[in-house]
């Protein structure tokens, strides 16, 4: 055994000698495949050089390695179907007639660290056939990674009885189903990566597509395209189609690998502008480069979509003929076979094109139909087209979709189904323009299309019943809301002038009003939609912008409301567009603005005309109700309200003055910080209360804290006492809302915060903060606004930038190197957008020269 071990050595040195020319060697083609892809951009001939070149190489250096002539190299995976991309792993299978022996696996060990060394990244495994065998009876990734093997080099008889032992092993009707399954679940794991899609592994990405192969494969049925329409799964029209956005998804693949460098296959926003400008795309007025670039691959996507819909449907029936093969009619022109709608031939759509709708009015209908046939979606893909201004003009059809819209469920499925196989972007052109359309503004993180449609769907679900535990007063109004239709039609047009440039709500609402009076609505019905989307942002930016506690404010919002039936539908509106933005934009503070504002509104509109001094005078009496809960004395609360002045009152909620009564009427004299922390009444975060004798930085202390904590603020009351103390109310909450143990949380404020209160800790040095990935590449450009409100009380500083951490520090530091006094600060996020409100006053604001330094200083620091 010794001596057998010893035996390579002689051949160890010219071996290695041979590494530096193998390495010099890959690295020359592999530029040299570059340069011819960027010059004849086929990825084709990419992937067939590249696998080329790497079949070459790996026989050198395995006949030079002298391996055992019992054993084979296969290529597997990606590199097995000829298709390897420039940096993914190359896969490999070492097949063995027997386990390996001391020796070989040494040899083994060898040959796989002399191909790193050479710069290849390998993923490698070395099995029998009996353990590939039984490897893939448990493993569905395993199978359908040898189901590609090809042999490289090595015993040719033993890669033939692998490949026929894989083939005994594959159950085509159960590698189907498993398969199918797998998709599914890919589909929903990057459902939210819409932004940044997977070329690979999002809904309509080159997966989808190898999917079908691997069936087709499995099921010996072929393993190309061509095979394939040889067979009769797919037209030669279909083939050609596919072939052409599968050159694009991998001409993006192969791009995308050598801007990174490295194996990647997301679209980051790292790379989307530098690959729009690789495939000619350039700015225009209204439409980024990288937007373009998006779009494109949002339709692509669609369109593969499409295409494996239809193709799995006919691999299926040949796989698993249907249980129910009967046509069983539903009308004339319609029926069900195998739980799928069916036309009652391929060419209804072009003979009657208004069947194109009935076809979705029926999938609505019926709960027991799980979708159209393969020949009726391809019929449907045809048909499509008939979908003109003739189409649109007739009454017929208008009242077709209307039924859509009416319908008491299923409407936005029926309507997602309907952009899906291209139809609702052909009734509604401006909606069709807006299909795929990226919005790289950092707050929307769906495409404007995908956007429009979760909104439909939080209003359809304010009206299940069995969904009322989620937003319990959207489904008490929307349970009463007459005419829901509306509001559908609203959440469709809201948006869907996106991108034209203008104003988007105006140029909205014009085409709503065209499209309701050509599609019969009442005169009432139709002025209503027209507003709701000329006005969709009113509510939302009126709660998290402006004092709702000021009675002018809400007079001013009520009178453009005008009656209950708009502020209930805009209410409603408004929860569904801010859910369907972002996951993370969402949260119960913003619920609460919201509702408080619907509220107070809904009061005005009722005839309650509130004064300031009926309003101060109210919340008071409830102050001092609950202060009698609490077995706090009478007028015991006198001592510290005396402090208080009455913008105070107007601007805290009676039990946000029962909470600050309770702890500090016994000690309104203190020379000590008092730091509270409670849950939010909001539901989620803190809210914390700081009673503190005034001091110079102090806003900017405070944030300073947060920011060390890691905790972000929503909302500041800042109020200095009559007798010069600080009040002021913080809410805060953890930005990933990790609900983490509150209780440790609220102790480490209290104690921590009171004590750099104490010592006026002097505030940490400014450091260059860390963007985010959306931020470096699509930054916002600072805006600040300084403006005196309408009664001349405050200024309303405004202010835009890209959020990220110490942003409200190095505004609180400016503010206070003017010696400018902050009352208010409302914190809007937006996904990586931050739009500020503050309200301010200070001598230096009556100095117009100074005015314009604060406000320079400001962009200079929102800058840096």
């Amino acid at each position: 055994m010794a001596n057998l071990q010893t035996a390579p050595a002689p051949a160890a040195a010219p071996l290695h000698a041979r590494l530096g020319s193998w390495k010099q060697k890959l690295a020359e083609q592999n530029l040299w495949l570059r340069e011819k892809f960027y010059a004849r951009k086929s990825p084709t001939e990419l992937l067939r050089r590249q696998t080329a070149l790497l079949d070459q190489l790996l026989r050198e250096v395995w006949a030079g390695h002298a391996m055992p002539p019992d054993v084979a190299l296969a290529a597997v995976g990606g590199y097995g179907r000829r298709q390897q991309f420039p940096c993914s792993d190359v896969d490999l299978l070492i097949l063995l007639s027997k386990p390996a022996e001391a020796l070989l696996a040494r040899k083994l060990e060898d040959l796989i660290g002399l191909l790193w060394d050479i710069g290849l990244e390998v993923g490698h495994s070395v099995r029998t056939i009996e353990e590939c065998a039984a490897l893939a009876a448990e493993d569905l990734t395993v199978q359908t990674t040898l189901l590609e093997a090809r042999l490289l080099t090595g015993k040719r008889a033993l890669f033939a009885r692998f490949v026929r032992r894989l083939r005994d092993t594959i159950e085509p009707a159960a590698f189907l189903q498993a398969k199918l399954l797998e998709q599914q679940q890919r589909h929903a794991r990057y459902a939210a990566t819409n932004l940044e899609p997977h070329l690979k592994e999002s809904a309509g990405g080159l997966r989808d597509l190898q999917t079908v192969l691997w069936i087709a494969r499995a099921a010996q049925i072929g393993a190309s395209w061509r095979e394939l329409a040889r067979r009769g799964v797919i037209t030669a029209a279909e083939a050609r189609d596919i072939y052409q956005h599968e050159q694009f998804l991998q001409s993006l693949r192969i791009r995308l690998h050598y801007c990174a460098g490295r194996r990647e296959d997301r679209l980051l926003f790292d790379f989307q502008t530098a690959l729009a400008r690789e495939l000619g795309l350039h700015e225009r007025p209204n439409r980024l480069a990288s937007e373009q670039l998006m779009q494109r691959f949002y339709r692509t996507a669609k369109a593969v979509s499409q295409l494996n819909t239809i193709v799995l449907q006919n691999l299926s029936a040949r796989v698993m003929p249907a249980h129910d093969k009967e046509y069983h009619p539903i009308n004339e022109r319609f029926g069900v076979r195998d739980e799928l709608l069916e036309a009652c031939d391929e060419r209804l759509f072009e003979r009657r094109p208004g069947a194109i709708l009935e076809s979705f009015l029926l999938l609505q209908e019926h709960h027991e139909l799980k979708g159209m046939s393969a020949a009726t979606l391809r019929a449907l893909w045809r048909g499509r087209r008939l979908i003109n201004a003739g189409f649109r003009r007739d009454v017929h059809h208008r009242e077709q979709f209307m039924q859509v819209l009416r319908s008491p469920e299923r409407v936005e499925r029926v309507l997602r189904r309907m952009n899906e196989y291209g139809v609702l972007g052909r009734y509604l052109p401006a909606f069709g323009r807006i299909v795929g359309q990226m919005q790289h503004d950092l707050y929307h993180a769906y495409t404007v299309d995908e956007h429009i449609l979760r909104v439909v769907r939080n209003l359809r679900r304010f009206s299940i019943p069995e969904l009322a535990h989620e937003f319990p007063l959207c489904s008490r109004l929307m349970s009463d809301f007459a005419r829901p239709e509306v509001l559908y039609l609203a959440a469709l047009f809201h948006d869907i002038a996106k991108g034209r440039g203008g104003d988007h709500s105006q140029s909205g609402a014009v085409d709503a009003r065209r499209f309701c009076r050509e599609h019969g609505l009442s005169r009432e019905d139709i002025e209503l939609v027209a507003w709701l989307v000329e006005n969709h942002l009113v509510l939302s930016l009126t709660a998290q912008k402006q004092d709702i506690a000021d009675p002018e404010v809400l007079i001013a919002f009520a009178k453009r409301v005008g009656d209950e039936r708009h502020l209930v539908a805009l209410y409603l509106l408004t929860v569904a567009d801010v859910r369907g933005t972002s996951p993370r934009v969402w949260n119960a503070w913003k619920a609460k603005l919201l509702e408080d504002l619907f509220w107070a509104t809904r009061r005005r509109l009722a005839g309650d005309r509130v004064t300031v001094a009926s309003s101060l005078q109210a919340r008071q009496n409830e102050a001092r109700a609950k202060l009698r809960l609490y077995a706090v004395p009478d007028n015991a609360q006198e001592k510290l309200w005396v402090q208080l002045d009455d913008a105070y009152f107007l601007r805290h909620e009676p039990q946000e003055i029962v909470w600050h009564t309770r702890l500090l009427y016994y000690r309104v004299e203190t020379p000590e910080p008092v730091v509270k922390a409670r849950l939010s009444p909001a539901g989620e975060g803190l809210q914390v209360m700081i009673y503190v004798p005034d001091q110079k930085e102090l806003f900017a202390r405070i944030c300073s804290f947060f920011e060390h904590i890691s905790y972000d603020i929503f909302e500041a009351k800042i109020y200095t006492t009559r007798h010069g103390y600080a009040l002021d109310s913080f809410q805060v909450q953890d930005p990933d809302n990790r609900r983490p143990q509150y209780r440790d949380v609220i102790g480490l404020i209290e104690h921590e915060l009171a004590e750099r209160l104490r010592q006026k800790t002097p505030l940490p040095p400014l450091t260059k903060p860390r963007l985010s990935r959306q931020l470096r590449h699509f930054p916002i450009s600072p805006e600040v606004n300084l403006q005196p409100d309408e009664k001349g009380t405050y200024w309303v500083l405004s202010v835009i930038a890209g959020d990220r951490p110490g942003l409200l520090s190095r505004i609180a530091r400016v503010l206070t190197a003017y010696d400018v006094n902050l009352h208010t600060a409302k914190i809007n996020t937006l996904g990586a957008r931050a739009e500020d409100v503050f309200l301010i006053t200070g001598a230096a604001l009556t100095d117009t020269k100074t005015v314009v330094r604060l406000e320079s200083d400001l962009i200079e620091q929102l800058r840096t």
